[in-house]
């Protein structure tokens, strides 16, 4: 099952996203199970900040979870938040995170001083690890990631393919008492940095040389393969069942390739193309060709169709939803054009080319 509606494709082409993964889920195993001696040096203490002027818990009570459930939870949003690197590529990534970071810091210092001054509500030490960034990323989430209904539950209750994002958001945030203190600092820092309010993206960013050093270090060492383009089909599922979800995938799959195969063409020879044509008109789907051929009777031969300009209308809304997510309005257009409006695959084909 994937969680969001744009593929599932693993760890491809997400470096930063896998080491986050590895490193600090190994490294807060090794602090609960193996070396419990040192959880002190890791925890968020704000007293010691605060009394003992212990800055440096800013940076060490917030790299690595010593809940093990607060580790599952965040390294399964990190997975699924996987999808912005992609999308924006590491570098803008890593500044998003580094940003969020930075800001949730003092919105963690700048919220429990508002609780002891207006609720006499003494907070001292709040859930450790890098969670103030993985909220900060339900921000984006929320903004740019489709929603698309999935099932109904009662007839009432709308299951989408962000429903269970969420869930896993809801279960860490009652993982413990002081939790939502860190994800409302989380979310007012990427609400913050994902608006770029006072230009605050142009200061807190990852530099350059940073970028490079990262790349070289971590691309051999977390970069994935590129995936087949088989996907694993469900389990338990009859005959039947994976017959047609064997044809939806090839179906998808052919409408990609000529899709992409006419892009090609159209950058070829962009004066004798006006759009994108509709391959739905031209090639039926799969699982309905034998059909057709037997209904169809002897056709009077015609000649060789030519590519005529696709007038299929595209819904305004659905352009919109691509172009925040980055993409120019051109390709939006012709993406959903050759998906029949389809904003699944419209968005697959986008982020895959």
């Amino acid at each position: 099952m994937m969680f969001t509606s744009t593929g599932s494709w693993g760890l491809y082409k997400a470096p930063l996203s896998k080491s986050l993964l590895l490193l600090p889920t190994v490294l807060s195993v090794l602090l609960t199970v193996l070396l419990p001696q040192y959880h002190d040096m890791f925890t968020y203490n704000l007293q010691a900040v605060r009394q003992g002027k212990e800055f440096w818990r800013l940076v060490s009570g917030r790299l690595f979870c010593l809940d093990l459930k607060d580790t599952f939870c965040s390294s399964l949003l990190i997975y699924n938040f996987r999808i912005f690197e992609r999308r924006f590529g590491s570098h803008k990534f890593a500044s998003f995170l580094f940003g969020a970071w930075i800001l949730s810091a003092f919105v963690d210092l700048l919220l429990t001083e508002a609780l002891r001054f207006m609720f006499e509500l003494q907070v001292d030490v709040l859930p450790a690890g890098l969670l103030g960034p993985v909220f900060a990323l339900f921000v984006p989430f929320y903004n740019s990631i489709p929603r698309v209904q999935v099932t109904q539950v009662l007839g009432h209750v709308s299951i989408t393919n962000k429903s269970l994002t969420y869930i896993v958001g809801a279960q860490l945030l009652t993982s413990s008492a002081y939790m939502w203190i860190v994800a409302c600092s989380g979310l007012i820092a990427g609400m913050f940095y994902y608006s770029n309010k006072l230009a605050v993206q142009k200061f807190l960013r990852v530099p350059e040389w940073v970028a490079r050093c990262g790349s070289v270090l971590l691309e051999p060492v977390f970069s994935d393969s590129e995936p087949t383009a088989e996907a694993p089909l469900g389990m338990g599922a009859t005959l039947d069942i994976q017959r047609q979800q064997r044809m939806d995938m090839l179906d998808q799959q052919l409408l990609l390739t000529q899709l992409a195969h006419f892009r090609r063409n159209a950058q070829q020879q962009p004066a004798q193309q006006t759009g994108l044509l509709n391959w739905n008109r031209f090639f039926p789907s799969l699982r309905h060709r034998g059909q057709n051929r037997l209904q169809e009777g002897p056709q009077p031969q015609q000649p060789p169709y030519t590519h005529p300009p696709d007038n299929t209308d595209v819904v305004e809304e659905q352009v919109a939803r691509l172009m925040e997510m980055g993409f120019s309005r051109m390709d939006a257009q012709e993406a959903l054009r050759a998906s029949n409006n389809d904003i699944n695959i419209a968005t697959n084909f986008l982020l895959q080319h």
